[in-house]
């Protein structure tokens, strides 16, 4: 049995919310990362409880926020009350506390899970680059971001995050809009990461304000993913918009050729990708 990476990316409505662990050859799973910590007000799924209950971890070794509203992190605070240690934390690192505490106060989101995260910047300051490569069994994680003050919205400022496993390469960009797009681009080192990604969840849960189509001149997923809710407004435009393979994927549960999934129509999507690079998709329901 070959080793395999483990990503799950989970249905939080308009929210995010994915998490990634290693997967050895006799079936042992090793550490575990997150990627956003969102939760399902509906169903009522949270992170913390899926850890402390399900997977039976008191540890979260890795944490990514990759935008730093409420949407993305509104178990956050759940973690330390339920006695989860956060081992690693990464984020944009370009924006201080206070600063980002002007933000959020302006705009009267200052809750127990912001409060939360703004303390975070003070006890983590490293970001994780050979430690994960080291611990998560050669899945390896990059990351970039656009600088505060050359923005000052949330959304422009996400942190940008490749996860890779073998040729394999998955891309989470947080909310980033147009604008943060553009500017990433500027960067030689951002251009060549993108060449081979293989799978793209979509910015911004889909909106329009997050496409951007000057990426797709450096690669061409095999599937879009859009964790969002079900459609309410003009702004949540069908997701054709997105370039993906031609055939698309087989999703293996329902044995259809998929080129975009979405957590609002398909619930949680489960990527087992070997280190080969060949990989499985499943989702929750059946279609």
């Amino acid at each position: 049995m070959p080793s395999k990476m483990i990503l799950q990316i989970w249905d939080v409505q308009h929210g995010a919310c994915a998490m990634l662990t290693h997967e050895a050859e006799n079936g042992m799973q090793g550490r575990l990362a997150m990627i956003d910590s969102g939760d399902n007000g509906l169903t009522g799924w949270k992170p913390s409880t899926y850890i402390k209950r399900h997977l039976r971890r008191d540890v979260l070794d890795y944490l990514f926020i990759t935008n730093a509203d409420l949407d993305h992190m509104s178990d956050l605070d759940n973690l330390w009350k339920k006695g989860i240690t956060v081992s690693s934390f990464s984020r944009n690192r370009s924006v201080s506390p206070g600063a980002l505490r002007i933000i959020k106060e302006a705009n009267g989101e200052l809750t127990d899970d912001i409060k939360r995260y703004l303390s975070l910047h003070t006890d983590y300051v490293h970001p994780i680059d050979a430690p994960f490569d080291q611990n998560m069994g050669g899945i390896t994680a990059t990351t970039f971001w656009n600088p505060y003050p050359r923005f000052y919205d949330t959304n422009n400022l996400s942190l940008v995050a490749f996860f890779k496993f073998g040729p394999f390469k998955i891309l989470f960009p947080g909310d980033l809009e147009e604008d943060g797009w553009l500017a990433l681009l500027e960067q030689p080192t951002f251009r060549g990461e993108l060449a081979g990604t293989t799978v793209l969840v979509a910015s911004h849960h889909g909106r329009t304000n997050g496409y951007c189509q000057r990426i797709f001149d450096y690669f061409k997923p095999q599937m879009v993913v859009v964790s969002d809710k079900s459609i309410a407004h003009t702004t949540q435009k069908p997701h054709y918009q997105y370039v993906a393979s031609d055939n698309g994927v087989l999703v293996s549960n329902t044995n259809k050729r998929r080129r975009c999934l979405t957590t609002r129509k398909d619930g949680w999507i489960l990527f087992k990708v070997s280190d080969t690079g060949s990989y499985t998709v499943t989702t929750e329901y059946d279609g």
